[in-house]
Order: structure tokens, then C-alpha cells, then sequence
């Protein structure tokens, strides 16, 4: 009768382990799976490189410039597509559109420093703080 107990408590904690991983990784779904936010951002290339320890990700940085003269501001982001990767890396220095999803709430770096996963880019385009030639 005495070694039931201790069965019987492994048991319920080994439960208690499964539904918590289970919880956590139906968190982890709903949020790569739903975004919080999308939008398009445009600028300049400046940064594609792969980073982490454990987890590599893409990371990268475009320069968005509002008007002619202005310190333009930095846009970090995330690509987790090879063929994304590939466009941006033959891009680079030239100016790009990016198409994002915003993800936030991830629980770790492993699926990206920034929480914002580019989807699509375009390159090249016109440039609406170049000045016009009338």
C-alpha cells in the first residue's frame, strides 16, 4: 500500500508537466500563427546577417528616411524564409519594401530578435524623398 501513493503523485505531476508543455506549446502556436499587427515599411538595406547561439535567425536593419535632410531612423526585423533571404541578400545597400507581420509575445530569441517577420519584399522602387527633376 505505501509505494501507491508515491506512484500516485508521479503520476499527477507527470500529468501536471504534460498539460503545461501542452499549454505552452499551443501558446507558442497562437502566436506565430496570429499577428498583432502587418504593414509595410520601405528604406534603405544596411544589415542581413544570421545570428544566435543555439537558435540562428536572420536579422536585419533598412533605414527609413521621411524627408530629405532628416536623420533617417532604424527598422530592425526578422526573415525566417530562405527565399526572402536570398532577394534581400542580393540587395543589399539598395532600397527595399518590406510586406510584415508583427508577432509579439514570443517567449524566447529562437524564432527571432525583433518581432517583426518580414513576408515579402519588393526592390527597387521609387524613391519619395528623392528630390524631383522638373
Amino acid at each position: 500500500m505505501p509505494t501507491s501513493i508515491p506512484r500516485r503523485a508521479s503520476a499527477i505531476v507527470l500529468s501536471v508537466i504534460v498539460v503545461i508543455g501542452g499549454l505552452f506549446a499551443l501558446y507558442v502556436w497562437a502566436v506565430l500563427n496570429w499577428s498583432y499587427s502587418e504593414g509595410e515599411r520601405a528604406g534603405y538595406l544596411q544589415k542581413l546577417s544570421r545570428k544566435g547561439w543555439l537558435c540562428k535567425t536572420w536579422e536585419g536593419e533598412i533605414l527609413l528616411s521621411s524627408m530629405p535632410g532628416a536623420i533617417p531612423e532604424r527598422f530592425a526585423f526578422t526573415v525566417r524564409d530562405d527565399a526572402i533571404v536570398k532577394q534581400l541578400q542580393s540587395a543589399m545597400g539598395q532600397r527595399v519594401q518590406l510586406s510584415y507581420s508583427q508577432h509579439g509575445g514570443l517567449p524566447t530569441t529562437c524564432f527571432g530578435e525583433t518581432s517583426y517577420f518580414v513576408e515579402k519584399v519588393e526592390i527597387g522602387g521609387a524613391n519619395p524623398v528623392a528630390p524631383s527633376n522638373m
